[in-house]
């Protein structure tokens, strides 16, 4: 393993206090997904649903987009995001695959080579 202990891994974006305080719009709006009828809501009017949360424009475009690491870099934390990836039909191994810009095949591949 190459590196200083706690320095960024090249080509990740890193969560700490100001990502949290960047991202407390989004990660506030994927929260309140534990509620079924505010997922509902998201699916009905997503665009009134995310202006109730105060998206930025920047974390706006990345919802817009499905791109869940334009969320992670607009401050989106995670384990927040899943429930939004669970309402936009992904699951964990989809998700790590647009992370890492693989397709879903070759992220587990990568993952049964890793083990």
């Amino acid at each position: 393993m190459t590196g200083e202990p706690g320095a960024p891994i090249p080509g990740t974006t890193l969560f700490d206090g100001d990502a949290a305080k960047k991202g407390y719009a989004i990660n506030a709006m994927c929260f309140s997904f534990n509620d079924e009828r505010n997922r509902k809501a998201f699916v009905e009017d997503e665009d009134a649903y995310c202006a109730k949360f105060n998206l930025t424009p920047e974390q706006r475009k990345a919802v817009a987009d499905r791109s869940v690491l334009g969320m992670i870099e607009a401050g989106g934390n995670i384990y927040y995001l899943a429930k939004l990836a669970g309402i936009l039909g992904l699951n964990v191994q989809d998700v790590g695959a647009l992370q890492t810009g693989l397709s879903v095949d070759e992220f587990k591949q990568r993952l049964l080579d890793q083990a």
